[in-house]
C-alpha cells in the first residue's frame, strides 16, 4: 500500500531544514554576527550636543580673549600653541551636530555624500591636530624646564608658528586618505513588527530572519566592500595619530615631574642655611642667604600645584584617546580577520562606540583646563620689560598662573636689591 505525502507536509519539512540550517550556521560560522546599536541613538546625539555646547563656548571665549591682546601681536609663544589648539577643537565642534542629527534619525544620512566625506574628514582631522598640538605643548614645557638653554630657540615665536604650521600640513596628510574611504552606502538592518530593532546584519545568512529595512548611512570607516584595504590605514593612522604622541607627552611630563622633584628636595637645605625667611636681624653675611631662602618659598608651592596640574593634563588625555583608540584598533583587527566569536565582537563594538564621546570631550577639556590653571583675567600678552626673566618660568606659567609668577618676579628684584645692597655694604666697609 503506497503512500503519497501531502504537498504541504512536504513544504513545511523543507522550511523547517532551511530554518535549522541557518540556525545552525547563526551559532557556528563566526562571519555571521548581529550588533544590536539601538544605545547609540541615545547616548551618542546627548554626549555630542553637550560637547558642542561646551567646546562652543569654551573655545570662542579663549579665542576671543586672546585676541583682544592687540590683535595676537604680543602673544607669547605658549599662547600660539593654546590658540591653534583652540581652533582645531571650534572646528571639530562644527562636524557634531550632523553627527547628532544621523543618530538621532537611527543612522539615517540626508546630508549626500559630499558632506558624508567632509564631515568625517573634519571630526578625525582636528582631532589629531589636537593631539598632535597637545604633544606640541607637552615638549614644549619639558625643553622650557629641563633643557631651559637648548630651549631659546624654540622660544621665538617664528618657530613656533613654523611648528604649528607643520602640524597642520602634517595631520592633513595623515587623514585625507578618510576623504576616500567615508561614503554613504546602503545598510540592511532588522525590523521587529515593522519597527527599527537598530540591530544592524553583518552577513547575508541573518537576512532571512524576519523583516529588514535598507537605509542609506554615512560610514565611518569604509563600506565592506573597501573596509580590507581601509584596516592598514586605520592602524597606521591610530600608531602615528596617537600611540607616538602619547608616548611623547608621557615621557616628557614624566621628566617635567622628576625635575621639579629634584628641586623641591633641594630647597630645604638652601632655606636652613639661610634660617627663616622672617629673620631679617642678624649677622650681615646671612642677609643675602636669608633673602634667597624667601625667594625660593613661592617655588616650592607652585611646583606642588604644577605636579598635580601635569598629572591632570596627563589623566585627563589618558582617558580621553586611549580608551578610544584601543576599541577601535580591535574594532578594526576583529571585524577584518572574524576571529573572534559574536558575542566578543559585540563587546568591542558596545565599547568603541561608547568611548568615542570621551574622545570628543577633550575637545572643551583643554579650554577649561586653561582657564582652571592659567590666570583669570588672560594676561596673555607677552612683556617686552621682562621677556629674558620669563624666558625659563612660561611653562610654570600655564601650568601655575601668571599671578604666582608676578610675585616670583617681585621676590627675584627684591633679592636683586638686596644683593646690589650686601655689596655696596661690603664695598663700604
Amino acid at each position: 500500500m503506497k503512500t503519497t505525502a501531502s504537498p504541504n507536509i512536504i513544504s513545511s519539512a523543507l522550511a523547517q531544514l532551511v530554518t535549522n540550517a541557518t540556525d545552525v550556521q547563526n551559532r557556528t560560522s563566526p562571519h555571521t554576527c548581529s550588533i544590536e546599536e539601538s544605545y547609540k541613538y541615545v547616548t551618542l546625539p546627548l554626549c555630542y550636543s553637550l560637547t558642542f555646547l561646551l567646546s562652543i563656548i569654551l573655545n570662542s571665549t579663549v579665542l576671543l580673549r586672546s585676541y583682544r591682546c592687540r590683535g595676537g601681536h604680543q602673544w607669547n609663544t605658549s599662547l600660539i600653541y593654546m590658540v591653534n589648539l583652540a581652533s582645531t577643537d571650534l572646528m571639530y565642534s562644527f562636524s557634531l551636530p550632523f553627527l547628532v542629527a544621523s543618530y538621532v534619525m537611527r543612522d539615517h544620512w540626508v546630508f549626500g555624500d559630499f558632506m558624508c566625506r567632509l564631515v568625517r574628514f573634519l571630526f578625525y582631522f582636528n582631532l589629531y591636530c589636537s593631539i598632535f598640538f597637545l604633544t606640541c605643548i607637552s615638549v614644549h614645557r619639558y625643553m622650557g624646564i629641563c633643557h631651559p638653554i637648548r630651549s631659546i630657540t624654540l622660544e621665538s615665536k617664528r618657530a613656533v608658528r613654523g611648528i604649528c604650521t607643520a602640524v597642520w600640513v602634517v595631520v592633513f596628510i595623515l587623514t585625507c586618505p578618510i576623504v576616500r574611504f567615508a561614503k554613504t552606502g546602503d545598510v540592511t538592518r532588522k525590523l521587529v513588527d515593522g519597527v527599527n530593532e537598530g540591530v544592524e546584519l553583518w552577513s547575508a545568512g541573518s537576512v532571512n530572519a524576519g523583516k529588514v529595512e535598507v537605509y542609506r548611512n554615512c560610514w565611518d570607516d569604509a563600506i565592506d566592500s573597501e573596509f580590507s584595504e581601509y584596516v592598514p590605514y586605520g592602524i597606521v593612522l591610530h600608531v602615528l595619530g596617537f600611540f607616538f604622541p602619547f608616548i611623547v607627552i608621557a615621557w616628557c611630563y614624566s621628566q617635567v615631574v622628576r625635575t621639579i622633584f629634584q628641586t623641591l628636595h633641594s630647597q630645604p637645605r638652601t632655606q636652613e642655611e639661610g634660617g627663616m625667611c622672617s629673620g631679617t636681624e642678624g649677622v650681615k653675611d646671612r642677609t643675602s642667604v636669608s633673602i634667597s631662602g624667601c625667594q625660593h618659598a613661592p617655588y616650592i608651592s607652585r611646583r606642588r600645584k604644577s605636579i598635580k596640574t601635569i598629572i591632570t593634563i596627563t589623566f585627563l588625555f589618558a582617558l580621553c584617546f586611549l580608551p578610544f583608540h584601543i576599541t577601535r584598533t580591535l574594532f578594526l583587527i576583529l571585524k577584518e580577520t572574524k576571529a573572534a566569536e559574536c558575542q566578543t565582537m559585540k563587546m568591542v563594538s558596545i565599547c568603541y562606540k561608547i568611548t568615542r564621546p570621551l574622545a570628543s570631550c577633550n575637545s572643551w577639556l583643554n579650554a577649561l583646563l586653561y582657564f582652571v590653571t592659567g590666570d583669570k583675567s588672560l594676561a596673555c600678552c607677552g612683556r617686552t620689560s621682562t621677556a629674558h626673566n620669563t624666558h625659563l618660568l612660561w611653562p610654570l606659567q600655564i601650568l601655575g598662573g601668571q599671578k604666582e609668577a608676578d610675585q616670583e618676579h617681585q621676590n627675584q628684584n627684591k633679592a636683586d636689591e638686596g644683593h646690589e645692597s650686601d655689596s655696596k655694604s661690603s664695598g663700604m666697609t
